[in-house]
């Protein structure tokens, strides 16, 4: 077959070759205007540095380390590096002591919430524990709903600053105290009311999960979700009571799970039964790239679990876990991320569609976000390539003519 010549010329603009086109690794304003999902994030680990100033100012509270918030924010970075657990400790200690009145914790929830839509986080669930917060004569109903206002004035700020965020409270239960069943219950009478779940948190070596298991199973009876701090500091046992004892949706970090997994010189992987069992069940991880590194759970970035058990495909979400302490933020994780993974728009996307499956509101409404926030707006980062391709392109060549119709 002999093709016909038209007897036309082509003339004019160079055309980019663009086969098999990819958006690159994403740019830091990128990752930032990218929406995300964060599930562990703690209240009293994201003040801002000026409002503890202001709080313990108004309420005499005089044993803060300094009263400049710049140097305050130092000074908190610094102690949560340190490696001393007494000093770590020592920051949630200022942080709680200036978030024992109503106003203060309306004050904190509202900013929370505003600091989290100005960095790209579209739906959040923060934990705080209710028992931590009487010292000012509040009762855990009072706390409670004054966290609740503050989260509800905080969205509102942040669609005046055009913005969008959801917020869902988790009520925590200190593992070392004796208030779970306590705290379950308070949970499940706000479950309607902007609370989402329940928690329990602390020291896990010599506080099992398992000693709260009436609160875990009056959860279960209730129908309502609950999430465990568990393979953070104390390893597989701590995972495995979790899951096979207590019932937990989700784990809280889960970083010990890399325990069951042997990797082998030539890359191969072999799963443990309990990895295994995380991986087929979809368990959410809740993992807290930089707070892990604090922690001692990984050496550094490259080195964080988290980059294999992308690979294996668990079901792995990226959370700031204590802003203030760590330095952190939602952006400032997936930027760390990016830089020792490589990861792309499409991995931001993969932790963040993981991240709203694993959330504790209604699958409709997990859905929803999914399909008409987190992917839309993922495709509308993913597409700025074109637009980059198409003003990097040559100019029309001198003389040519451009054909019309």
């Amino acid at each position: 077959m002999i093709a016909r010549s038209t007897g036309s010329t082509r003339v004019g603009r160079t055309v980019p070759c663009m086969q098999n086109p990819k958006p690159g690794v994403p740019t830091r304003d990128q990752i930032r205007r990218a929406p995300k999902v964060l599930l562990h994030d703690h209240l009293d680990g994201g003040l801002r540095p000026g409002t503890i100033v202001d709080i313990a100012l108004a309420t005499g509270y005089d044993a803060l380390p300094e009263t400049d918030p710049d140097k305050l924010g130092t000074w908190f970075r610094q102690a949560a590096d340190s490696g001393s657990l007494e000093r770590y400790l020592e920051t949630f200690a200022h942080t709680c002591a200036v978030m024992q009145t109503r106003d203060a914790l309306i004050r904190v929830a509202a900013e929370c919430a505003e600091d989290l839509a100005a960095d790209g986080v579209v739906y959040a669930e923060v934990r705080y524990a209710p028992e931590q917060h009487l010292e000012g004569g509040l009762t855990l109903e009072e706390v409670v709903e004054a966290v609740n206002a503050g989260f509800r004035e905080g969205e509102r700020r942040a669609r005046e600053n055009g913005d969008r965020i959801r917020v869902g409270a988790l009520l925590t239960a200190m593992r070392h105290a004796a208030r779970s069943q306590e705290i379950a219950e308070l949970a499940n009478a706000y479950r309607d009311l902007g609370v989402v779940g329940f928690d329990i948190a602390g020291a896990e070596d010599g506080y099992p999960p398992t000693r709260h298991l009436d609160a875990f199973d009056y959860l279960k009876r209730e129908n309502n979700h609950f999430t465990i701090h568990a393979g953070e500091a104390f390893g597989l046992p701590s995972i495995w009571q979790a899951l096979q004892w207590c019932g937990a949706d989700r784990l809280g970090h889960g970083v010990r799970i890399i325990d069951d997994i042997e990797a082998g010189p030539g890359g191969e992987v072999s799963l443990g039964r309990l990895a295994a069992y995380v991986r087929d069940k979809r368990v959410p991880l809740e993992m807290c790239p930089t707070s892990n590194l604090q922690t001692g759970a990984a050496s550094s970035y490259a080195e964080h679990p988290i980059g294999l058990l992308r690979r294996l495909y668990f079901r792995v979400t990226v959370n700031t876990d204590n802003r203030l302490m760590s330095g952190t933020s939602m952006s400032r994780e997936f930027e760390h991320l990016v830089e020792a993974f490589g990861y792309t728009l499409d991995d931001m996307q993969w932790f963040t569609v993981n991240a709203m499956k694993s959330a504790f509101i209604p699958f409709d409404e997990r859905l929803a976000m999914i399909n008409e926030v987190v992917k839309p707006g993922y495709a509308e980062l993913k597409a700025e390539w074109l637009f980059e391709h198409t003003t990097a392109a040559r100019p029309l060549a001198s003389g040519s003519a451009v054909a019309e119709g």
